[in-house]
């Protein structure tokens, strides 16, 4: 560096250091300027702030007063009201008190009133009960007179008087009884006769008659020891697989099944047939054949109650229902098949059904599961009707439909329609001619009890059972029953045969009266 440039750079930080300081007085300046505004903005901000809050105060003040004033009023009004309502209240209270008094003062009067009446009647009844004595010992005195004159006591008398009102009333009862009966017969007999005979008329039901155990024909002699087997193995393994007994008796060529169960019975006489065809009887031959058949007779019972519901036109019956249905092909009663009986009966429920204008669907399906309890009544205990009805609910059948099935034989009084037409089918079903068997012991048993039922009531000379025990036909003797007696006579003997016997169907009576007059020309 050289002298001639001292001078110039010297100059040169001058100039730079009056910049800075220019600078900054000139940023200082402009700092106050804009601390002055912002204190000017401030203190305007403040003033209109403080003139905003005076505002505020004086409308607040206002308004106060305002409320207070109103809130004055208010009370004062609501003063004046509380005040007229008690001055209501007083009013009345100061009338009820009045009312009081005056009432008071009628009790009073009243008591007065009673204590004489009281006195009056206690002299009414002195004289009262002394005239009753009087009375007494008068009638009694009569009394004694016409005992006296009748010659008959007191007791004697009413026994005559109330035996003449009993026959009276008898007599009234039994023309009032004929009249009816007479009536209803006009009215009530010919419609039932008549959808009745429609309905027989318009259903034929095939009619098949099964025994109680089954019998399996052998081919020979010696197919006997076979199935009996080595140490009598090969019968003891058909009776553990199929739970029946087998009769090997001297029966030439056949071999007897015998189970309570329809069912288990088939299953085991078709087994023994294939095993005889097969002609291998061993004991594992045995059980494998009869899981075989069993299989298939549950297919079997399923497809049978299938066939039942689709040829009445019942649909949307529970799975299980349809199988119960099908165990019916192999259960009897009376030697009637109880399929066959159920699929008959449901027909007539649908007949007589469209004949009233009920519904149709509703009484077959009644008609055809009346007698399901039948399929498992051998396994759970009760009536099959209860069982039935049991069963009909817990898988989902109608209440209507229910109740149709356990009353169609009393079990519980039928409440509906549907269940006396299935009462009505049923008996219909079981007491047409060649529907049931009976054996000749318990058929002679019920004519005799007939007879015997007849023959105890009083005044009748001679009785007759006819028609295969249907009716029953009496002759009184005309001394000792009138005509409007032989009309009570029929509904005692109806009765009393309802309560001691059990019958298909129905039984007739008929009494018979009549009057002869017999003379000889000499």
């Amino acid at each position: 560096m050289t002298l001639t440039t001292l001078p110039a750079l010297a100059l040169g930080l001058f100039s730079i250091l009056a910049g800075v300081i220019f600078g900054i007085l000139w940023r200082k300046h402009v700092v106050e300027a804009k601390i002055e505004s912002i204190e000017e903005l401030s203190q305007r901000i403040i003033e209109e702030a403080q003139r905003e809050a005076s505002g505020i105060k004086k409308e607040a003040h206002l308004q106060a007063k305002d409320t207070l004033f109103q809130m004055t009023s208010a009370f004062e009004k609501e003063t004046q009201e509380r005040r007229a309502e008690m001055k209501r209240y007083e009013q009345r209270l100061t009338q009820k008190e009045e009312h009081l008094e005056r009432k008071g003062d009628l009790i009073a009067q009243r008591e007065i009133e009673v204590t004489k009446t009281e006195s009056a009647l206690a002299k009414t009844e002195k004289t009262v009960q002394e005239k009753s004595r009087e009375l007494e010992s008068l009638v009694e005195a009569h009394r004694q007179r016409l005992e006296y004159v009748a010659g008959l006591t007191s007791d004697q008398a009413k026994d005559l008087l109330l035996k003449a009102m009993e026959d009276e009333a008898r007599h009234e009862g039994a023309k009032m009884i004929k009249r009816i009966e007479t009536e209803a017969r006009e009215t009530a007999d010919r419609k039932a006769k008549e959808v009745i005979a429609l309905a027989v008329k318009r259903y034929a039901g095939d009619y098949v008659a099964e025994r109680t155990i089954s019998v399996v024909n052998l081919p020979n002699e010696e197919m006997k020891g076979r199935i009996i087997g080595r140490e009598g193995r090969n019968i003891r393994a058909i009776e553990a697989a199929t739970g029946v007994d087998l009769i090997i008796d001297d029966t030439p060529e056949a071999v007897i099944l015998s189970c309570f169960s329809p069912v288990r019975r088939e299953v085991a006489r078709l087994s023994l047939e294939r095993l005889i065809s097969d002609g291998r009887i061993h004991p594992a031959r045995i059980e494998e054949i009869v899981t075989k058949v069993s299989e298939e007779m549950e297919v079997s019972l399923k497809e049978a109650g299938e066939q039942a519901t689709f040829d009445v036109g019942v649909h949307g019956i529970h799975p299980e229902i349809i199988k119960l249905i099908g165990r019916l092909k192999y259960r009897t009663s009376y030697a009637q098949n109880v399929l066959q009986h159920s699929i008959e009966v449901a027909f007539l429920c649908g007949i007589m059904a469209a004949e009233l204008g009920l519904n149709v669907k509703q009484a077959k399906r009644a008609g055809l599961l009346h007698d399901i309890g039948k399929a498992v009544d051998h396994e759970v205990e009760g009536p099959h009707a209860l069982i039935g009805a049991d069963l009909a609910k817990r898988f989902g059948e109608s209440s209507r439909v229910v109740h149709a099935i356990m009353a169609h034989h009393e079990d519980i009084p039928p409440d509906s329609i549907l269940a006396v037409l299935v009462q009505a089918s049923d008996t219909l079903s079981g007491a047409r001619p060649g529907a049931r068997r009976e054996m000749l012991e318990t058929y002679v048993k019920r004519l005799e009890d007939i007879e015997r039922i007849t023959g105890s009531f009083k005044g009748i000379s001679k009785s007759y059972a006819i028609q295969a025990g249907r009716e029953i036909r009496i002759i009184v003797n005309s001394e000792q029953v009138t005509d409007d007696d032989s009309v009570l006579l029929a509904g005692d003997i109806c009765r009393k045969i309802e309560q001691e016997l059990s019958y298909p169907g129905q039984i007739k009576v008929t009494v018979i009266r009549e009057t002869r007059a017999v003379d000889y020309a000499r």
